[in-house]
């Protein structure tokens, strides 16, 4: 580890917590004792799963009672196509070009296309991007895979829909915008109701993000990202992305929909059920009690 890693580690309780977690060494601990030392490290106050009243603590509940097994295939990068292609036509998909795989020895490159995005099926942040196969470091490439197919995406945050996806890859149709800037829009939703999206910017130097009620109004939150110094317009398609957000949600008490526009054409990138696994905060604080009433908990709202 370097000492620029080390000195991250050790600069918090919270963060320490997290190099114990990432190396699972906490994996003895249950559930339920898991977040909620980990949400008092973090959030600074005590997670309430009796009556939690804020986002992050209603997220905490709904990874330990709300267990539907179709959560687990909305998470599989691969299975989770068939989901999509059925609810709202596979005309949404980005193209596969190449899987899946067990393992990156199984991969053929010389069959893939001069670009490409390869892709874990089971976790977050798995991602490798080829934009020109001739100077693409392949041995580099596999190390990076094998790493992630070694981890099991749960333990970190306790998102149990990750524990028993089969670590796998996939190659998915490298694309790009006509602005050279591929953005991501983020809508969340509760029980089949769209109410509110996030778009997300990431520059060379800096990251933003922006809040938007489902009308395009500029909400006043933020979480951990600055908003932008200049708004970004309505995206194309958003109308379209309202709707088709409001049919894979349907019957989820709450999961983000996440979208790219592509030259104007809309796709879908994944179904995220506890965003950032609920340990960020919403700024300021009367919204994470807002955001978390939009939360009706089964069985118990």
């Amino acid at each position: 580890m370097s000492v620029a890693g080390l000195k991250y580690y050790l600069s918090s309780p919270a963060n320490i917590f997290d190099f114990f977690a990432g190396r699972n060494m906490l994996n003895w601990m249950p559930d339920e004792a898991f977040l909620k030392r980990k949400f008092k490290l973090v959030m600074g106050y005590e997670l309430d799963l009796e009556d939690p009243k804020t986002f992050n603590e209603k997220l905490q509940w709904l990874k330990l009672y709300d267990r539907k097994p179709l959560y687990t295939k909305l998470v599989d990068k691969y299975e989770v196509r068939k989901y999509i292609a059925e609810k709202i036509g596979e005309e949404y998909l980005v193209p596969l070009v190449g899987g899946p795989w067990n393992s990156p020895d199984e991969i053929d490159f010389t069959a893939l296309p001069d670009q490409f995005v390869l892709k874990c099926t089971h976790d977050s942040g798995g991602v490798i991007i080829c934009k020109d196969k001739s100077a693409f470091d392949i041995p580099a490439a596999k190390a990076v895979l094998n790493k992630h197919l070694k981890r099991n995406f749960y333990w970190a945050n306790r998102e149990w829909p990750y524990k028993d996806v089969p670590p796998r890859i996939i190659a998915e149709k490298y694309m790009e915008d006509e602005t050279d800037e591929l953005r991501d829009f983020k809508v969340f939703c509760f029980n089949g109701t769209p109410r509110m999206m996030y778009i997300s910017r990431d520059a060379a130097v800096d990251t933003t993000t922006d809040f938007f009620d489902m009308d395009f109004n500029h909400l006043p939150i933020r979480m951990k990202d600055p908003n932008s110094a200049i708004l970004p317009a309505k995206p194309e398609g958003f109308e379209e992305m309202r709707r088709i957000a409001s049919v894979l949600s349907e019957g989820i008490p709450h999961v983000r929909t996440d979208f790219y526009c592509v030259n104007g054409k809309i796709y879908f990138g994944e179904l995220t059920f506890y965003h950032n696994g609920g340990f960020t905060g919403i700024k300021p604080e009367e919204w994470n009690y807002k955001v978390g009433d939009w939360i009706k908990l089964p069985g118990k709202e």
